[in-house]
């Protein structure tokens, strides 16, 4: 039988000395310097003290971590950037694998790949790869960990020009619950290779990927305000243009509180708006033409164009420069924006409850649509749009008011979703809609190689797979 959750704090003195003679990186313990500042992570909501944490050099150290783990009967965090929303790269009283100190990426020009260690975060790989005029796929906020959200599937600017960042994923190198270190590809581990790409970390810690590159030149991006009040008209033009857009157009609603921005009106500052931002992924001058949509959706306030170097865009996801501590999230897909669903998002637009909270309208389709379903275990691609409720704010004293503004809109937006949700966005409580996100035949299918790689399901702090039975 799979094991429980609950924690344990007893370690044998023996064993860690054992462990601490095998283990070339950093172990840290309750009461060591850095204890404090190790144990923390992205989301201030989630606050754990596990019994150690281990920082890996490399995948010898990963490999000890594990062994230990698993001999010791400790629950086990992997932790890359520590960005997990629903709080998974800590725990109470288990071990943190911390890969944060192995974050090489090695780059071939010739060959168009990219190899990366697991804790390598997304600005640096993105620094790596721009050097050399490529990137691929990955998400928008330059201090995510590259693992956990390849892993969940991955999404950002490039996904509908160049798909999903596991679309682009050619091989990974794996640790196992029982200390194998193995690689996954189309020629190796293939079954584990499908699961890997939108299985979440469900089947071992990887400590390397190896991606395909694409030639990513200068793009040019747009952003601008809209008041809600011509939030209709604006969501319908952006419902409507992106069903026909060139895959190299990306275009995402925001909807957030009005930043205090010298280029805003005073009397616009504060109230709820629609933020559009706009990325031609190709020749910035069609990008320029392709853009002037934005002017045409609206009276646009605060409008700001650029051709920039596509790393830069990582920084733009947040609304103000202040980032919050403190994370709550509810998200879902929509296969359609239907009128009434309209009405929703605008509706409860107008009741934020944070200058740092917002509600993301994102449209993928293009090249993650086109990629067969079956071929990784990533749901969804049929369902262009995603929503997420983003709740973030600052003070524990104020978790219970803009948690319940991330819940209330989720439900109701209950009636226009699809099936399942994307597991890097789920919240801690959010345990039960693992299965839904899979469907059930990739459930099961998951399930069946959780079962061959992990059958005491060591690896259970993620959108859990519990191993089918033996």
């Amino acid at each position: 039988m799979p094991s429980t959750d609950m924690p344990s704090t007893t370690i044998d003195d023996a064993a860690l000395a054992a462990f601490r003679g095998a283990f070339r990186g950093e172990l840290i313990l309750p009461g060591d310097t850095d204890y404090e500042e190790g144990r923390r992570i992205w989301n201030g909501t989630i606050d754990k003290h596990p019994a150690l944490i281990a920082r890996c050099t490399g995948t010898d150290d990963v490999v000890a971590a594990v062994g230990f783990a698993r001999t010791q009967g400790l629950l086990v965090a992997v932790r890359g950037g520590g960005h997990s929303m629903a709080g998974h790269s800590t725990c109470d009283g288990g071990i943190v694998i911390d890969l944060s100190p192995m974050s090489a990426v090695r780059v071939s020009r010739a060959r168009r790949r990219a190899r990366v260690q697991g804790g390598c975060l997304l600005g640096a790989f993105d620094t790596a790869t721009q050097a050399h005029m490529l990137a691929t796929p990955a998400g928008v906020v330059s201090h995510t960990g590259l693992g956990g959200l390849v892993l969940g599937g991955g999404f950002g600017w490039l996904s509908r020009k160049y798909g999903l960042s596991i679309d682009n994923l050619v091989r990974a190198e794996v640790v196992t619950a029982d200390g194998r270190v193995l690689t996954a590809s189309d020629t190796e581990n293939t079954e584990l290779f499908w699961g890997l790409r939108g299985g979440g970390g469900n089947f071992g810690v990887v400590t390397e990927f190896e991606f395909a590159l694409h030639e990513v030149g200068p793009v040019r991006f747009a952003s601008a305000y809209f008041s809600l009040d011509e939030g209709r008209h604006v969501l319908r033009a952006w419902r409507d243009h992106m069903a026909k857009a060139p895959d190299e157009l990306s275009w995402e609603c925001y909807l957030r509180l009005a930043p205090p921005l010298p280029e805003l009106p005073e009397d616009l500052r504060g109230k709820p708006v629609i933020c559009a931002m706009g990325c031609w992924v190709g020749d910035p001058h069609e990008g320029e033409r392709q853009l002037e949509t934005f002017l045409t959706c609206g009276k646009p306030y605060g409008l700001t164009k650029a051709t920039l170097p596509y790393r830069a865009l990582q920084a733009y996801s947040f609304p103000g420069a202040v980032v919050p501590d403190r994370i709550y999230t509810k998200s879902g897909y929509m296969t359609e924006l239907t009128e009434d669903a309209i009405d929703v998002a605008l509706s409860h637009a107008s009741r934020l409850t944070s200058p740092f909270s917002q509600l993301e309208l994102l449209y993928l389709a293009g090249a993650v649509a086109r990629v067969p379903d079956e071929a990784t275990a990533y749901a969804n691609r049929r369902s262009p749009f995603v929503i997420n409720l983003a709740s973030a704010w600052m003070k524990p004293i104020e978790d219970e008011q803009h948690i319940r503004w991330a819940r209330q809109g989720f439900e109701a937006f209950g009636p226009h979703l699809s099936r399942g949700g994307y597991v890097n966005f789920m919240n801690p409580g959010e345990a039960g809609r693992t299965e839904d996100s899979y469907g059930r035949a990739k459930f099961a299918r998951l399930q069946a190689l959780k079962a061959e790689y992990d059958p005491a399901n060591l690896f259970r702090l993620n959108a859990n797979i519990v191993p089918a039975p033996r």
